[in-house]
Formats: structure tokens, C-alpha cells, sequence
């Protein structure tokens, strides 16, 4: 079975745009996103079994990406300009 990616691109393809511009303006953005994706990177290792962990740490693990996507999608709503 395909590990599904959830890379914030793939994600939300309709902020590609609005994600550029918060990277390179905004530095609270701009960490959040760096933050995710060495979290998706590391979430995606686990499932892939390139790295071994348990059931409840990769659940947590998955819950922090949660967590830090809906924070990332808040500021890009927020930046929207339409």
C-alpha cells in the first residue's frame, strides 16, 4: 500500500502561491512550515519502516503534524486576499 503524502504543497495546491510569499515574509510561517515537513519526513520514514518506533509515538507524531498544518492553514487563510 502507497504511503499518502502530506506535504503542505500537495496538500493545499490552491496556496501554493500564498505559501511562497509567507516563506520568504514571514518567519513564524516560515519555521511552522519547516517544522511540518521535517515532521512529515520523519512520520513518512516510520510508516515506510526506514525507521522503527511504536504504534502510540508515531500517533502522537501524526497529531503534531495535525496540529501544525491547521496552524499553517489558519495564516494562509488569513493571507488570503480574496
Amino acid at each position: 500500500m502507497p504511503i499518502e503524502k502530506h506535504d503542505l504543497i500537495h496538500e493545499l495546491p490552491e496556496y501554493r502561491e500564498q505559501i511562497h510569499n509567507l516563506k520568504t515574509t514571514n518567519k513564524h510561517f516560515a519555521r511552522l512550515f519547516d517544522q511540518y515537513h521535517e515532521l512529515d519526513h520523519e512520520v513518512r520514514r516510520i510508516e515506510e519502516g526506514a525507521e522503527n518506533a511504536s504504534d502510540e509515538y508515531l500517533e502522537e507524531r501524526k497529531k503534531v503534524r495535525l496540529k501544525l498544518k491547521d496552524e499553517l492553514f489558519s495564516m494562509l487563510k488569513a493571507a488570503d486576499p480574496a
